[in-house]
């Protein structure tokens, strides 16, 4: 018995040592964009029959057999007219719609697959994707490097334009919307995932879930639009990207860091982003943020920080924006310093700035310049500034700041008698939660950049 035990012990040595010197038996995928060679990262998707698909479609000539017929590296321009998806490309080709061919995929699977870099995809009608979150139905998979997406529309699609691993590459002037369905179960209209360096602009996002981008880094978003949706960007583990130019409306959130480093929001009209999650701009563990010359207006909440900035020793700026007619223009769910408010504006907002509990902290926030539409004071050397410093007081405010459900009951009689009698004879001493040392006496002009002021 103790020589089978024996034999079995170094069978069993015998099998690892092969498999750590020759690797596993199972072949294994290669690691994500960034981190080595690329990985096959996409659940494989079913092929469904022509007579699965919407019967619109089974008339329809499929458009793979233009694709199969034309040449790699050639132009490709289908004469125009309805075809059927799907549709797999798997080498560099220029595909030119003219704004008259569609490709419907009969509301089954993705519409078109692009799997090959150095192609150009314009002026085509993308429409009838399935509507399964498992596989990830699409319009548009987009997986190879160095790619044109411009002037697509967009629409009937469960995820709109899906990227992963897909880097340098430009999407412009494309129009995306979901598919009708509700909010929290819409695609993505725009995703991207494990992808850098990319372009995304001109581009209409309307009626979707999200635009995110995850685990991809240096990417920038300039002058898109952004429309009833949930975030009109979501960030998460992506450093260094820049949005500017936008314009997001009527969404739950306008841009939110999550995880992240670095990156500019500058020059975006962020307005209307309410309900109970309402919020411009958010952070959470995010660091080295610079947020420059946006009008955020008529949010629930203007700025939302929780945990930022993360890292030690860094900042987040924010400065020359203006925070108008918000419920609340910047609220630090968890203070802890670091953030430099500078030279910007805040008027008609309900309450100008706000802590989640006792603030206790605030002298470890930078606010200089400011101009605050409550100041009371004068400029009597005529240099802009107030002639004394602009302190926010917290008296029967602290009330819902400590308990948020008490925000029902802001701005009620009882709440504004109680908060009047509190500054006429305080009976407890008031939360001091922000000093500007330097306040502006007169409200400075916006400067106009990219069209937005």
């Amino acid at each position: 018995m103790a020589t089978l035990q024996r034999l079995a012990r170094l069978g069993l040595a015998a099998a690892l040592l092969a498999v750590i010197t020759h690797g596993n038996s199972e072949p294994q995928s290669a690691a994500p964009a960034g981190m080595g060679v690329r990985a096959d990262v996409d659940r494989p998707k079913p092929t469904y029959m022509l007579h699965e698909r919407d019967p619109r479609v089974h008339g329809l000539k499929p458009f793979q057999e233009l694709v199969d017929r034309a040449p790699a590296g050639s132009v490709l321009k289908p004469p125009p007219g309805a075809y059927a998806g799907p549709v797999v490309i798997n080498k560099p080709l220029t595909i030119e719609g003219g704004g008259q061919v569609t490709i419907d995929a009969g509301d089954r699977g993705t519409v078109v697959v692009l799997n090959a870099s150095d192609s150009t995809l314009r002026g085509l009608h993308l429409t009838g994707s399935g509507d399964s979150h498992d596989t990830d139905d699409s319009c548009l998979d987009v997986r190879g490097d160095n790619n044109l997406i411009e002037a697509l529309t967009i629409d009937n699609c469960l995820f709109g334009i899906d990227l992963k691993q897909s880097n340098h590459s430009r999407l412009l002037r494309n129009q995306v919307r979901s598919k009708d369905r509700e909010l929290g179960v819409r695609g993505d209209g725009l995703r991207l995932w494990y992808s850098n360096d990319n372009l995304i602009e001109g581009n209409e996002i309307i009626e979707s879930r999200d635009m995110v981008a995850w685990y991809a880094h240096r990417n920038t978003f300039r002058n898109n639009l952004g429309r009833h949706s949930r975030y009109s960007i979501h960030f998460m583990f992506a450093n260094d990207n820049i949005v500017e130019g936008n314009r997001f409306y009527d969404n739950a959130v306008g841009v939110y860091f999550m995880y992240t480093e670095g990156g500019v929001v500058k020059n975006n009209v962020i307005s209307h982003a309410n309900g109970a999650a309402g919020m411009g701009i958010g952070f959470k563990e995010s660091s080295g943020t610079v947020v420059e010359n946006n009008e955020i207006v008529y949010c629930a909440i203007g700025i939302g920080s929780d945990l930022s900035p993360f890292q030690p020793d860094s900042t987040i700026e924010l400065r020359l924006n203006r925070f108008a007619y918000n419920g609340i223009g910047i609220l630090f769910n968890s203070e802890v310093g670091g953030n430099n408010m500078i030279d910007n504006v805040f008027e008609g907002n309900l309450t100008q700035v706000s802590y989640g509990g006792r603030s206790g902290s605030t002298q470890k926030n930078t606010w200089r310049g400011n101009y605050w539409d409550d100041y009371q004071g004068f400029d009597r050397n005529g240099d802009g500034y107030g002639d004394h410093p602009h302190e926010l007081l917290a008296y029967a405010d602290q009330i819902w700041m400590d308990l948020p459900m008490a925000r029902f009951f802001r701005s009620s009689p009882v709440m504004e008698l109680l908060d009047f009698l509190e500054r006429l004879a305080p009976f407890s001493s008031p939360d001091l939660i922000l000093r500007d040392e330097q306040p502006r006496f007169v409200k400075p002009q916006r400067e106009v950049r990219n069209g937005q002021a």
